[in-house]
């Protein structure tokens, strides 16, 4: 069992920056690539980013590429989530997901692809 921890949310003006970080609990993220996921008001869970245990390829959602990025700490046993430039639209309930399946690339866009949730960080842009 793994237990997720987001934080690094609030509230940023336009253009701004935030950093998520996702901590796990009950186990080292060893073995289990990492997602990370947005659900705004009134709209589906998208898929933001990901990174694959197995040799770190990252994966990003087109419209996001270039704003964010992914990286994994061991030591420190956290997942982060870099977002650069933030706008409005980028304002959401941020979660980070893990899974220890392997997968190719666009399987780590779905949802159903992780086995594990944490509980999201609110990320709020303002204009």
């Amino acid at each position: 069992q793994v237990q997720l921890v987001e934080s690094g949310g609030g509230l940023v003006q336009a253009g701004g920056s935030l950093r998520l970080s996702c901590a796990a609990s009950g186990r080292t993220f060893g073995g289990y690539s990492v997602g990370w996921f947005r659900q705004a008001p009134g709209k589906e869970r998208e898929f933001v980013a990901a990174i694959r245990w197995s040799g770190g390829t990252t994966y990003y959602a087109d419209s996001l590429k270039g704003r964010f990025t992914i990286s994994r700490d061991n030591a420190k046993n956290t997942v982060s989530l870099q977002m650069n430039i933030l706008k409005p639209e980028d304002t959401a309930v941020y979660y980070c997901a893990a899974t220890p399946q392997y997968y190719s690339g666009s399987d780590y866009g779905r949802t159903g692809a992780y086995h594990y949730w944490g509980q999201g960080t609110q990320v709020t842009v303002s204009s």
